[in-house]
């Protein structure tokens, strides 16, 4: 089984990495199958089943070799007598560096509490998971990859681990996967901890969407022929294929309509994949000609970006035979990032990216993933001995984002509820220092009016102007009370 597990991963890796990189792969499955020799998993099967499943994913994603070995190796010096220093010698200082993050994630998390409610353990929890993540991202990402296949083995625990393992999950490390637009993991965490946390609903709302699917799918094909003829005929170049919602977002939204399942139009939606963006409105105008549209379900995240990063058109239409079907266009790259998130930013940015995580910095980085930068910072802060404030850094990096423009046009990202003094410090600490009075969307705005996505906030300044004391109270981010609290430091000392 262990050789088998073994060629296959290889074969997976073969079309990215060279011959020389293979075979340093291939040494850290050696590595890792001889460290792990003596142990098996609670199911029975050898324990090296598991680093190797998860080093797949991994590949999957798309990440660097590095991170790959990283996952290979992820529980070696936790659960073995291997010490870091001998990974450092054989894999080098990056592989070590992240096995060592996730060496002390796994420390920490064993002198967390038990989460016994969805409450604000689970949320504490995620804080410190973040912050002992934070030096490096692709520790998040591994860890991410780590639980999905215990998740996939859980059927081995007794019933009370179990529901320990899939509560954390759910509350935990899928609202994790969501933060870093990874979709398809989210869902796979999601629908898995659900599973297990209530069986008898997961059941009963898959036998209820079976049901509606069945009778919808000769419409579908339908549907599905006729705008592949349309697009065909404009000649449009496009892939198409479907989605249906999972399981647990079904139980969600079911909340929000008092259990109507009548009333979710969503349950499948066809996905168009088009070259470009200009096919993307080209396409959305074709099959809003075709159809009539529900002129309320007409979203452009293209151009507005969910706070995830999330870039797609929706629509959704109802057809003549009074179907109602929603359609998701995008494009090639959109979708891979919408599917894998940050670790697609990985692959399409390599250099940018990881060349950046190994030296222990940040890369320039899209305003939806500013986020990243705050949690670095706070994890630095930690290192030198300095305090943060866990349950502020939770906010500012687990609450809802929007995104906020200045005149020029350039994004800034921020948290739901930000101020425009906020704003002012996320442009620049300086800029905040000598900020007199805002204007939104062209108009005079108060110092406690909170900002929404698409806004745009004017900052004006004066020479003179020095922040006081009062200026706390006009913020929400940890980030702009550092910097206020630094700069009335700096104004007491002279």
């Amino acid at each position: 089984m262990i050789s088998m597990k073994k060629t296959q991963l290889l074969d997976k890796a073969n079309s990215r990495f060279s011959k020389k990189q293979l075979a340093r792969l291939e040494t850290a499955i050696d590595f890792a199958a001889q460290a792990h020799a003596t142990q098996k998993r609670i199911g029975g099967e050898p324990y090296i089943i598991h680093p190797v499943a998860v080093a797949g994913y991994l590949c999957d994603w798309n990440l660097d070799l590095d991170t790959l070995i990283a996952g290979l190796l992820h529980d070696v010096v936790e659960d073995t007598d291997v010490e870091l220093p001998e990974i450092e010698k054989q894999f080098g200082h990056d592989v070590a560096f992240l096995v060592d993050g996730v060496t002390k994630l796994g420390e920490l998390r064993k002198g967390m509490r038990e989460i016994d409610s969805y409450l604000p353990a689970t949320k504490d929890n995620l804080t410190k998971l973040l912050i002992a993540t934070g030096q490096d991202i692709r520790v998040i990402i591994i860890k991410l990859a780590d639980r999905l296949n215990n998740l996939q083995t859980l059927y081995a625990l007794p019933r009370d681990k179990q529901q320990k393992i899939a509560l954390e999950s759910l509350r935990v490390f899928a609202p994790l996967a969501d933060r870093l637009n990874m979709g398809r993991v989210r869902v796979q965490i999601e629908e898995i901890s659900f599973s297990y946390l209530d069986k008898h609903r997961f059941n009963f709302l898959k036998k209820q969407m079976k049901k509606r699917l069945g009778r919808a799918s000769k419409k579908l094909d339908r549907v599905r022929a006729d705008v592949a003829k349309l697009l065909n005929q404009n000649h449009i170049k496009f892939t198409m294929d479907g989605r249906i919602k999972s399981v647990y977002s079904l139980h969600k939204k079911l909340e929000k309509y008092e259990q109507n399942l009548d009333a979710i139009h969503d349950l499948i939606a066809l996905r168009i994949i088009v070259p470009n963006k200009n096919a993307c409105y080209q396409a959305l105008g074709l099959i809003n000609g075709l159809y009539t549209p529900m002129t309320d379900r007409i979203k452009d995240y293209i151009a507005m970006p969910k706070p995830n990063g999330y870039q797609s058109l929706h629509t959704t239409v109802v057809t003549p035979d009074e179907q109602i079907v929603e359609f998701q266009i995008r494009t090639e790259r959109m979708h891979d990032y919408a599917e894998r998130g940050l670790a697609a930013s990985f692959h399409y940015n390599e250099q940018k990216l990881t060349d950046a995580y190994k030296k222990g910095q940040i890369a320039a980085m899209p305003a939806n993933l500013d986020w990243i930068a705050d949690l670095q910072k706070a994890a630095a802060r930690l290192a030198a001995g300095q305090k943060v404030d866990t349950e502020k850094l939770r906010l500012n990096l687990f609450s809802d984002r929007i995104f906020v423009y200045t005149p020029r046009g350039d994004i800034f990202d921020l948290p739901d509820g930000a101020l425009p003094l906020d704003f002012a410090y996320r442009v620049h600490s300086d800029v905040g220092a000598r900020a007199q009075s805002f204007k939104v969307n062209g108009r005079i705005a108060k110092s406690d009016t909170p900002l929404k996505t698409g806004d745009v906030v004017e900052i004006i300044t004066r020479n003179n102007i020095r922040p006081t004391i009062d200026w706390l109270k006009r913020i929400v981010t940890s980030h702009a009370r550092q910097k206020i609290k630094q700069q009335l430091r700096r104004e007491l000392k002279k």
